[in-house]
Formats: C-alpha cells, structure tokens, sequence
C-alpha cells in the first residue's frame, strides 16, 4: 500500500478543540531528509570534537604527538641516567678533594631520585606526557627544563671541582718531588746538626749547619729531589761545594765534594747522580757535608728524611 498521508491529531487538555494536521508525501520527505541531515550533523560534531581522526591534517598531529611521546620518553630515561652520573661523579669529586686536601664542596648535589633537598621528586617527561591531551604535546619540550638547567649547572661545578683538584694535587706532587726526603749518601752519620759543636780542625765550638755522612772516597752523591744547581763553587772551608734549588724556598748545599757532576743552571730529578764523596776543604777525612736551607735559614736535614733514607748513627 502506498504511503499517501499522514494525519496528526493534537488533543490539548481541559477538553479543548482537538487540531489536526495532515502531512502529505511532499512533507513525509522533508521530515526524513532534516532527520537525516540533523542526524549527519550530530555524528559530524562527535567526530570532530572527540577523535583526533577528523581530517588530514588531524591524523598528521596525532601521528607527530605519537611520535614525539616516544621521543621524550627516551630523552627522559637518558636524563634519569645523566642525573645518577652527576650524582656519582659528586661522590668521586668529594673523595678527590678529600685527597688533595680542599674543604668538602658545599653545592647541593643531584641525588639519584633527580631531586635535590628543597625540591620534591623531578616529574619525567614521559608522566607529563600522559597527563595532557595528544593535541597539546607540542608543550612537552619545556616541561623539565629548570631540572636540565640545574644539570648544566652541577655538571659546570664539576669541572671547575675537577680542574681545582687536579691543579692543587699537581702542585703537591711537585711540592713532594722538590722536598729533599733521602739521604745524598749511604754512609756512617759522623755529625749531627748543632748550634754548637766542637769543630775537628779548628778546635773552637762553631755551629753545624748541616749534617756530616762518612763514605769511602768516591761513593756516589744522589739528588735529594728534583731542582736547579744554582752555584758550583770551591770554597776554603767547604772545598768542592754546589748548591740546588729546590723551589718553595728550600736549598741544599753540598760540600767536600771530590768531583762534581751537574753544572749551574742544570735541572736534576731525585735519586739523579750529581757527584762523588771526597775529602776537599776543612777535612778530616772523606765525607759529604750536608745542609738543608728554607727560606734562607739552615735546619735539621734529618727532618725531611723519611724513616728508611736515614743513615746508621
């Protein structure tokens, strides 16, 4: 049977008069073609504004944003692993300052979590990533950027720590290479140092600026430590005598000398020969006498001796 009206009764309350409306085919399709149309807008509007699917372009961003999440969540495994080095290199940096003799480095380290002691624990980009929506991804980038400044920053500390630990253990080692710590010459210690002693030639109580070490004529003379001969010289009372300068106001003199090996102006290195035992000046007999000089003024040689490079009493 073919469709050719519809008949609509309204019946209003309180016993009014009825209506009725007719709708005929023509109406019928104008009903069905708005449902439609209304219906196409509906389903239009969820897509656009509930999927990232919509058009050309919105699969594009979706697919960039995908990309892009995959991507900082690599950056942030590779900051989580550049904060633990940070944190182990300050725990290195303070044992080398410990060594090299600095005071302990006060900055505030970057502990293992990322966080430092007035901060709670660093979010990552990865759990940033999850909580906003793909559209604003774009936003990711500068989301952990004051945690990246502070490494920066820590990783620029470091090296100034380093470089400060490295030239202060430097200058030690060259402090410890320039102090006369063995002795010249193996031998019998024949003379101590002394404000006054009793001197074998002269026969008068004279001080003893230095040390005397017995040794046969011509037993090697070896460099206290690294310098530079600043005088080769004979001398009435010293006979054959050179001196070296150490560096750190410290000098050593030697003296009776048979024969000297280094010139003035030569670099020697500890345990370097630089002469030989003899019996020249104000002598009794072959010997070396030895003097130590800081700042001008002689002390004891047997106080920069470590315990094995002293001679038998």
């Amino acid at each position: 049977m073919s469709f050719k009206h519809w008949t609509i009764l309204i019946v209003p309350p309180d016993n009014q008069r009825t209506r009725t409306i007719r709708i005929g085919p023509r109406g019928h399709r104008a009903l069905v073609t708005g449902a439609c149309g209304a219906g196409l807008l509906i389903a239009s509007a969820v897509v656009i504004l509930f999927t990232p699917y919509a058009t050309p372009g919105a699969r594009l961003l979706a697919h960039e944003n995908d990309r892009l999440r995959a991507q900082l969540g690599k950056i942030d495994v590779r900051l989580s692993a550049l904060s633990d080095t940070l944190a182990a290199l300050g725990a290195r940096d303070q044992q080398l300052r410990l060594v090299a003799g600095l005071p302990a480095d006060s900055s505030i380290e970057i502990t293992d979590a990322g966080a430092t002691p007035a901060q709670g624990p660093r979010p990552t980009l990865a759990g940033i990533a999850t909580e906003l929506p793909k559209p604003f991804l774009g936003r990711l980038g500068f989301g952990n950027r004051p945690d990246i400044d502070r490494m920066i920053e820590r990783a620029t500390e470091l090296t100034s720590s380093f470089r400060a630990v490295s030239d202060t253990l430097t200058r030690n080692f060259e402090r410890l290479a320039n102090t006369p710590s063995i002795m010249p010459t193996p031998g019998y210690l024949s003379s101590h140092f002394s404000q006054s002693r009793f001197h074998p030639v002269l026969h008068e109580n004279l001080p003893h600026e230095g040390i005397d070490v017995a040794a046969p004529m011509g037993a090697p003379i070896i460099a206290p430590a690294a310098g530079r001969v600043i005088s080769v010289s004979n001398e009435p009372g010293y006979g054959n005598m050179f001196q070296i300068d150490h560096g750190n106001g410290i000098v050593t003199k030697f003296a009776h000398c048979s024969r000297i090996i280094v010139h003035v102006g030569e670099f020697v290195t500890r345990g370097q020969l630089i002469a030989a035992v003899g019996n020249t000046g104000l002598s009794t007999g072959p010997h070396l006498h030895y003097e130590v000089h800081v700042n001008g003024k002689p002390v004891d040689p047997l106080k920069f001796v470590v315990a094995s490079g002293k001679v038998a009493d």
